[in-house]
């Protein structure tokens, strides 16, 4: 099937070629936005068939010992860029794969003319933003809660409001241009890819969408802990072209024992900090279960998250280094404390999407998918 686009009502775009499902929007001057999406079109028509030409090479681990990226494709090498750092544990570039296809079109955009620009590749999301621009992003910590919403307001025909039933958002956090954040994703075993881990969310903030997409994985895969009750399965045998092979994904996680869910939460935090401190990834907030935990450098934006409902009642149970602001709203829900002008849409309920991160307005920004590992998204 050749690739496709339409225009969506609010004047973003839709790309969509195989698995690769992109929401495009831009602000700026007229022209050079029309020129941009016209640039984005144009290089969006290769990309699959660019990726698919080395994918035996994408799917093979990176090596402890790695050399020379064995990659010739300018995507396929951010993918392996993106995830060599972490090759002291089982990694594919394939870990990268969404965050580098949405940071090679939002490149395009990063021209005079264009105030800032969103790519969401079903939920990894790359950002251009001008000088003295800015985006807020909103944070939905319970993918399940947000899919079941999802799933009635798209029943009911709903639009993108959120009295139609669009998930309330756990917090929000707001990325200006001088800070180091043009990436954001979130992982979890509820997502469109699988994890290793339990995590229902992790949401990572990088400096390119390509580094959080990885980075993301991992911390999820390491939000884990050895419980009977959790099921497993190897990942063939839910996928026969899996490049995890053999190794089992989380397929199923009951309720458990609070102690557990902190150890688990434990491990992913230890990752989180890990990364941080090496530069790799400048906040991260995982989500378990009703328990949070949050790292964040204080140059980054999530540094001043604020988080709302119960994502808030989780966090003051936990000492959080990050300085977040943790508190219940006073009036109305809590999503109506970060409704304003600077809010960025990147879809819909009706378009089909439903949220690991929404949008301030409360709009979807993924397809419900099979359980599995990748569920990212911003805003």
């Amino acid at each position: 099937m050749p690739p496709i686009r339409h225009p969506l009502h609010d004047g973003r775009w839709h790309f969509q070629h195989g698995p690769i499902d992109l929401v495009i929007g831009a602000e700026g001057e007229a022209a050079a936005v029309q020129a941009a999406h016209e640039a984005a079109w144009r290089r969006f028509q290769p990309l699959l068939a660019e990726l698919v030409s080395e994918l035996s090479l994408l799917r093979l681990a990176i090596a402890g010992e790695a050399g020379p990226c064995p990659l010739q494709g300018e995507v396929a090498q951010r993918m392996w860029r993106a995830c060599r750092p972490h090759r002291q544990s089982f990694i594919t570039p394939m870990a990268a794969v969404a965050g580098a296809v949405a940071e090679e079109i939002a490149a395009i955009y990063a021209s005079e003319g264009i105030a800032r620009a969103w790519v969401n590749n079903g939920g990894d999301i790359a950002l251009h933003l001008a000088p003295g621009q800015s985006v807020r992003v909103g944070l939905v910590a319970n993918m399940a809660r947000a899919s079941r919403v999802a799933g009635a307001a798209g029943a009911a025909g709903a639009a993108g409001s959120r009295a139609s039933g669009a998930p309330a958002l756990d917090g929000h956090f707001e990325i200006r241009a001088e800070w180091p954040v043009r990436g954001v994703a979130t992982s979890g075993w509820r997502g469109r890819s699988f994890s290793l881990g339990i995590a229902d969310s992790v949401t990572v903030l990088a400096a390119t969408a390509a580094v959080a997409d990885a980075a993301a994985t991992m911390i999820a895969n390491a939000v884990n802990v050895d419980d009977a009750l959790i099921v497993r399965r190897p990942a063939h045998t839910l996928k026969d072209d899996s490049d995890l092979g053999d190794i089992e994904v989380t397929v199923q996680v009951p309720p458990l024992a609070p102690a557990s869910v902190r150890q688990a939460l434990q491990g992913g935090a230890r990752l989180a900090q890990e990364l941080r401190v090496r530069g790799l990834i400048e906040a991260a907030f995982l989500v378990c279960q009703g328990q949070a935990w949050a790292e964040a450098d204080a140059r980054s934006g999530a540094a001043g998250l604020v988080l709302t409902g119960g994502a808030a009642q989780a966090v003051g149970l936990r000492a959080m280094g990050a300085g977040l602001n943790a508190h219940r709203p006073s009036h109305g829900p809590a999503d109506d404390l970060v409704d304003g002008p600077d809010e960025v849409p990147i879809s819909d309920p009706a378009e089909g999407r439903t949220p690991g991160l929404t949008d301030t307005a409360g709009r979807h920004l993924r397809r419900p998918t099979r359980q599995g590992a990748f569920a990212e998204g911003a805003s």
